[in-house]
């Protein structure tokens, strides 16, 4: 059984993804734009789909763009930017009731499509620049959630490992952009941003719900046209080499608790043959509450507040966050170094890797509980520019072996130690 059935449609411009399923009695639409990440343009991007989500040439304020999303029986929009390995993505995200449940008759699909129309290329101008107010108040808005990393610690501590370790490399960049270039954005040049965004970038564009493929296409066909491009691939290399001794950098604040970050090169992406078994490492090392961080670091040495990894899958970088008493430090860097030196060793038990395998299971199947999960999970094939079905995603999981992922973790190296100490024992 095909647990996702995707419908893959070129159009001009773009590409168009339908997933048709009676799971939800929604329907969501998400609209994607890729580019490669690079400083000149993060901070225009990251401000671009707000300034766009707040109002259109049809619904000039954002009371009246409101109040339409209430008349499509309460549709929720919102946009968002991240950064996927070397690329920056915007997406624009619409989830509507389906009228197929509605008494009504209301061709609400079609209305949804109309609106995403608008608001992706009707946007309010004049002049050849965007709306100035709507501009300046999201400016402000870009400069919260910048500072709001800063505010945090965990975020903060992660942000600083990535720019330590990929110096010179557009990664180091965060999806928010830079705090120092959002005042210089002006509403005449985000708009010939816009305009460019709009003729260069990679754009995909997922309907998944109860939909007839044909009528989609039809409507999205007749809304949505674009110039045809041959979209920009990253200028930076795929990997780095890890340097011959780990970089070491600490860093002081008045926290009550240290922020010990570590990043590992893996040389492994997505849609490479040893991905798979790469996934299966970081859940016996890091990934999940049975692994071997949170129980040695953790639960038997009470070193830690928390430890784990996470997995950067079109980057091959995997970062180890923890929690920690300053005092602390040297012994929490000795252990996490001697679980990855275990695993290299191949010491691996079975329960681990069943454990492992059963939580990858039901944490692909959680994901494909939801609409945006399930796009989530696709767009890998956009970025990594693979094929790889959910369905190749379990039956890796299940057949992946202790071998393999010992020899994944002999690939994996230390890069950079991040700490960020606190000041609780002065």
């Amino acid at each position: 059984m095909t647990l996702v059935n995707e419908n893959i449609i070129k159009k001009e411009g773009y590409t168009l993804h339908i997933v048709k399923t009676d799971k939800y009695k929604t329907n969501t639409i998400v609209f994607r734009m890729k580019a490669p990440l690079e400083k000149e343009t993060v901070t225009k991007r990251a401000l671009l789909p707000y300034v766009l989500q707040s109002n259109s040439e049809k619904y000039p304020t954002s009371t009246h763009l409101r109040s339409y999303l209430d008349d499509l029986y309460g549709a929720g929009f919102y946009v968002d930017v991240a950064k996927k390995g070397d690329f920056h993505v915007m997406s624009f995200s619409l989830e509507v009731a389906n009228e197929k449940f509605l008494k009504a008759g209301e061709p609400l699909l079609e209305k949804a499509l109309q609106f995403m129309h608008e608001i992706l290329q009707r946007p309010k101008v004049s002049n050849g620049a965007l709306d100035k107010d709507t501009v300046q108040d999201e400016k402000r808005n870009l400069k919260q959630r910048i500072q709001s990393i800063y505010d945090d610690k965990m975020r903060f501590a992660s942000a600083r490992l990535l720019e330590e370790m990929y110096k010179g490399d557009p990664y180091a960049l965060q999806a928010n952009g830079l705090y120092e270039a959002v005042d210089e954005i002006n509403e005449t040049d985000l708009y010939k941003y816009y305009e460019q965004a709009f003729s260069e970038d990679e754009m995909d564009m997922y309907i998944v719900g109860d939909v007839e493929a044909d009528q989609v296409e039809k409507i999205a066909g007749r809304l949505f046209q674009f110039n045809n491009r041959n979209p920009r691939s990253p200028q930076s290399a795929k990997q780095a080499a890890s340097p011959s001794e780990p970089k070491e950098v600490v860093e002081k604040q008045e926290i009550n608790q240290g922020k010990l970050h570590i990043g590992y090169r893996t040389h492994i992406t997505f849609g490479d043959d040893d991905y798979f078994a790469l996934q299966m490492f970081n859940g016996i090392f890091g990934g999940f509450s049975h692994s071997k961080l949170f129980m040695n670091v953790r639960e038997k040495e009470s070193l830690a507040y928390y430890a784990a990894s996470r997995l950067e899958s079109h980057k091959g970088f995997l970062m180890v966050l923890s929690g920690i008493d300053s005092k602390n430090y040297s012994k929490a860097v000795k252990i996490i170094a001697e679980q990855l030196q275990a695993m290299k060793k191949g010491e691996v038990s079975e329960r681990e890797l069943e454990q492992t395998k059963a939580v990858i299971r039901n944490q692909i199947l959680e994901t494909l509980d939801t609409a945006r999960g399930t796009i989530e999970m696709l767009y890998h094939n956009v970025i990594g520019k693979t094929a790889v079905t959910i369905d190749n995603w379990l039956e890796a999981a299940e057949r992946m072996t202790i071998e393999e992922v010992v020899a994944v973790a002999n690939k994996v190296e230390i890069d950079t130690v991040y700490f960020l100490s606190g000041t609780e024992e002065e």
